[in-house]
């Protein structure tokens, strides 16, 4: 069993804060994280958009397409609609061997709102998580029936965004719809990241690694802030960090005890500023290839 490291190239072109990272191109990004030695990055908005542009500009730099974003909207479509609203990226996904869809419903999601603090995030009855884990499980099917999986990512400011959230759509869902497992966005939400994966590790088939400064996070609390204000403020950091406050080899080595062969990709958006992206995605790196030879997981290249 092998796992593979990639990276968002969210450090160097976050989509949600433009102005913060306004000053770099997606083409720097690619050169520096196949400089770095990442495998395989998640799509950017920036990146080509037709399939074929975008295997030639992925093989230009020498990296797989590791997955990448995808706002859903299956509370307010119906599942017809909303397959043929995905379709598109399901099927070059699927054309560029790329391991899933991240995807997270965002059709009442607050966290692209700096106005809006995270603690008035929507929160879903067990009932209504479990009715659209039900359907979601319908969209996840038809997705790997065309040749890549879904894999749902729980997002601070979002509907699922807590331990409990998660074990609702767990279980309201069939094994057709997999979790992606976000270390930060677990902390953030107040979860414990190994408790998570200790219950739903078999579920997990796509790793999202990024460190949490607690400081920060101790002031967006304090202070009622927003998802967005956090990001700005710098409550993400990369594994490897000394800020950071996550024990990602307690993590490394449950992934190891139960098999993991998937991407492990460094997804911590930060003002470039104070973290040069280059600079931090290297930690990052430096710090998942010491943790997996120390538990034992082997690193494809």
């Amino acid at each position: 069993m092998a796992v593979k490291i990639g990276i968002s190239l969210i450090a160097w072109q976050n989509d949600d804060l433009p102005e913060l990272t306004k000053d770099y191109t997606t083409d720097g990004a690619m050169e520096d994280a196949a400089k770095i030695g990442y495998s395989g990055v998640e799509r950017g908005r920036r990146m080509p958009a037709d399939t074929e542009g975008l295997r030639a500009y992925l093989d230009r730099y020498g990296v797989s397409l590791c997955g990448g974003w995808c706002s859903g909207s299956l509370m307010t479509n119906d599942i017809e609609t909303e397959k043929d609203a995905i379709r598109q990226q399901v099927e070059q996904f699927a054309a560029l061997n790329a391991p899933c869809i991240v995807y997270a419903e965002c059709s009442n999601t607050i966290q692209g709102d700096m106005g809006t603090p995270v603690s008035r995030r929507p929160k879903l009855t067990r009932d209504e998580v479990m009715a659209y884990g039900a359907k979601l499980s319908d969209v996840a099917k038809w997705a790997r029936d065309k040749g890549t999986g879904l894999s749902y990512h729980h997002h601070m400011g979002a509907m699922v965004q807590d331990a409990e959230d998660i074990d609702w759509l767990m279980e309201g869902s069939t094994d057709d719809l997999t979790l992606l497992y976000d270390t930060g966005h677990l902390h953030f939400a107040a979860a414990d990241p190994v408790a998570v994966l200790d219950k739903w590790g078999h579920r997990v088939h796509h790793v999202h690694f990024k460190d949490v400064r607690q400081p920060v996070l101790d002031w967006v609390n304090a202070g009622n802030k927003s998802f967005l204000d956090g990001v700005a403020a710098g409550v993400y950091s990369v594994p490897g960090d000394p800020e950071g406050c996550i024990d990602f080899q307690a993590i490394t080595d449950k992934l190891k005890a139960m098999d993991y062969d998937g991407w492990i990709v460094v997804e911590a958006e930060q003002n470039p500023a104070k973290a040069p992206p280059f600079e931090y995605s290297k930690i990052g790196f430096d710090h998942i290839t010491d943790i997996c030879n120390r538990s034992g997981l082997i690193i494809e290249k």
